[in-house]
């Protein structure tokens, strides 16, 4: 398990740090919490769990192949309401506020579902010569998002896409790319193909341009919650609504991005206790960031 922990302590990620068992119910939130060898063990057994219960292949397969229509369900059920905008991408990610005026730049949200970081991109690059571009596998997620009173196609350029495809037939060109931004999205995308979607990113960014990626880490709490027959192969499951998630390390991402060509800037783990002080309850969280670049030859 320990590919997955970093030491280091990441100021973007807060500065809230838990130096005595007592004090754990007096926030909501603590951050850089390590684990114990019994919280390690104990994940470590929970997974295996998951593995000896895994989902019929068949059943695995119809999820998969019809993971479009789950996603437009969900969509239809929860419209805009579910998730809150992101307006944290802002500290994590300073790279998208500093796109500067001199000369027009583009960024491509892949996964953009509602807008929940579109409609905060484009509140902060208002007053810069930035295009949002952005994508999702649901046409209702779409469709919710171009009907919001905050979309302007003069500034925003909201598009259906299956990024697994060979052609995406996008509304940008090769190499036309300063920033692709990928949040909880390539989790949703089966393991097998992601080798192949990081390759087209790599065709459709400027040289010098940046992919900025947040993920779920593994053994995080939603990873360790799962029932038995959700899980369909090793750290890759399907949620009760059939929607996939996959739980990454470092070294995932790593091995994936440093493949395709892209230098590696940063690759750290968000390790984050929540709290529910009315029910004294526990929560850990374990999140994966990192920043490629694509080098200037």
């Amino acid at each position: 398990m320990t590919e997955s922990i970093d030491k280091s302590k990441r100021k973007q990620f807060g500065n809230r740090f838990l130096k005595t068992d007592d004090d754990v119910f007096k926030h909501n939130a603590w951050d850089n919490v390590e684990w114990d060898e019994a919280q390690e063990t104990e994940a470590l057994s929970q997974v295996g769990v998951h593995m000896k219960s895994k989902m019929p292949s068949e059943k695995a397969a119809d999820l998969e192949n019809h993971a479009d229509e789950y996603w437009n369900k969900f969509y239809s059920v929860h419209q805009e309401k579910f998730f809150k905008n992101r307006c944290w991408l802002f500290t994590e990610f300073p790279e998208i506020t500093s796109l500067k005026n001199e000369k027009s730049s583009s960024i491509l949200e892949v996964g953009c579902g509602v807008g929940n970081s579109v409609f905060p991109i484009l509140s902060h690059c208002v007053d810069n010569n930035v295009h949002v571009y952005c994508c999702d596998f649901s046409s209702n997620a779409i469709k919710i998002l171009k009907e919001n009173s905050e979309y302007n196609e003069e500034h925003c350029t909201a598009f259906v896409c299956d990024i697994t495809n060979d052609e995406w037939n996008p509304p940008f060109a090769l190499e036309s790319l300063d920033v692709i931004l990928l949040v909880f999205v390539l989790s949703a995308i089966q393991p097998e193909k992601l080798k192949h979607v990081i390759g087209k990113f790599y065709q459709y960014l400027k040289p010098g341009g940046m992919v900025l990626f947040r993920d779920y880490g593994r053994y995080d709490m939603a990873q360790l919650r799962f029932k038995e027959g959700r899980c369909i192969s090793e750290n890759y499951y399907s949620r009760g609504d059939g929607t996939l998630v996959y739980f990454f390390t470092q070294d995932d991402v790593q091995k994936l991005f440093l493949e395709a060509g892209f230098e590696q800037v940063q690759n750290v783990v968000d390790r984050r206790m929540q709290v529910n002080r009315g029910k004294q309850l526990k929560m850990y969280r374990v999140w994966i960031q990192c920043k490629y670049k694509k080098p200037i030859l």
